[in-house]
């Protein structure tokens, strides 16, 4: 009964990912929606590819060119060049894919009607730094950032300012072209400031996050950043952005699908904050108290603050560990997964924990408080059998939590 039940809950992720699939959402949005051809294309973010692609399947010929920028190991043969960088800490590559990028616009007729496909991962993976910053002071912030226990957010406040494309910055190479943007939103509350940095929309709260906690080259690099452009700058006039996939869909996709199985669904409105260890706990407790054969339904993004040497895994992979630690011996399930196929520098989405995971991590010799403390969930859960791998899934709507009593 475990083992079915556990297939169930995978199936359900499932559904819940193809809800949000970004070559679907795009390919819909654009049906309705028709854009005048010629289109230039220009995709960002790790569902570039499938977002691309929902794009030709819409517009098909009316596509005059394009250029698609997305993570190591998420890119597809597509009719156009297709550049991968790094992610999330930058090196050469981003630095290589902003200037493609940027040379890509430059050469765009002034007349040109744009189309920019933006998902998450483009804060990492594109970028052109102003004068006097090196990759390495770049590599330093992120580095910082991701391991501050920030929220993301706060981790893009702090990116925009270093850069001369975020933070509505692209908008001016672009301007006056008509531009219409179709983004899947990876950030809470749907705030297009946040995807991708706010590539493409004003955002007067640059320069709001401390950064007193930055390293000393980071810092100053940051207190001389370039200015972004006010809300009311002409450049944003002519740019029409739209959400074509959120959180909010994969929820209530899983919640739909568990009457397939029989289950009552409870969907919680809440976006999961805070740091991953403390939230799995709590939310193995509650689910400890919920009605038997209901399916909880979480969503959100939690934090990590990491330690000097951090081992594998990552927030999802903590979360889950910490819920196994609650749900010991109990007959009950709790699924963390990250909807873009990742979790942390990992290619594991995430974890699914039964009662029976700590023992059988035990029973090899490891400790689930030890592995958490390491921030090794990721090590515990390979050897309990419990880690789900769905490698690249077409989507980015953060991350999904599914529980079952």
């Amino acid at each position: 009964m475990q083992d079915k039940r556990r297939r169930a809950l995978l199936e359900i992720f499932q559904s819940s990912l193809e809800a949000v699939n970004g070559r679907t959402r795009v390919r819909d949005y654009l049906a309705m929606h028709p854009l005048d051809a010629p289109v230039h294309l220009i995709a960002l973010g790790k569902v570039a590819s499938a977002m691309a692609r929902g794009a030709a399947d819409a517009l098909k010929d009316g596509i005059r060119a394009g250029l698609v920028i997305t993570k190591r190991g998420h890119a597809e043969s597509l009719p156009w060049p297709v550049l991968e960088a790094a992610h999330p800490v930058p090196d050469d590559t981003c630095l290589a894919a902003g200037h493609a990028l940027v040379r890509f616009i430059a050469d765009l007729p002034a007349d040109a009607q744009v189309l920019v496909l933006l998902s998450g991962g483009a804060s990492a993976l594109v970028e052109q730094l102003p004068p006097n910053v090196d990759l390495a002071t770049l590599r330093r912030m992120n580095e910082w950032l991701l391991a501050s226990g920030r929220d993301i957010a706060a981790v893009n406040r702090v990116r925009k300012r270093l850069s001369l494309i975020k933070g509505g910055r692209l908008t001016r190479l672009l301007a006056p072209r008509h531009v219409t943007c179709l983004a899947i939103s990876d950030v809470q509350g749907d705030d297009p400031r946040f995807i991708g940095s706010g590539l493409l929309v004003p955002d007067e709260t640059i320069g709001m996050e401390p950064i007193d906690d930055a390293p000393p080259d980071v810092r100053r690099a940051l207190q001389h950043a370039p200015a972004a452009p006010a809300a009311d700058d002409p450049c944003f006039r002519r740019v029409r952005f739209e959400i074509v996939a959120r959180l909010a869909d994969a929820k209530r996709a899983a919640a739909d699908a568990a009457r397939v199985y029989g289950w009552r669904s409870a969907l919680q409105s809440e976006f999961v904050v805070g740091d991953a260890v403390n939230v799995g706990a709590r939310l193995a407790h509650a689910l400890l108290v919920s009605p038997p054969d209901t399916l909880y339904v979480w969503g959100g993004e939690t934090t990590m603050k990491l330690p000097s040497r951090p081992g594998r895994g990552g927030r999802n992979q903590s979360l889950a560990l910490s819920a196994a630690r609650v749900l010991q011996g109990q007959s009950a399930l709790l699924l963390a997964a990250g909807t873009d196929g990742t979790d942390g520098p990992t290619p594991d989405a995430g974890a699914i924990v039964d009662g029976g995971t700590v023992e059988r991590g035990a029973a090899l010799g490891l400790q689930a408080d030890a592995a958490l403390a390491q921030a090794d969930a990721g090590g515990f859960l390979e050897a309990s059998g419990d880690l789900i791998h769905t490698g690249p899934t077409g989507t980015n709507v953060m991350d999904l939590i599914l529980g079952l009593r």
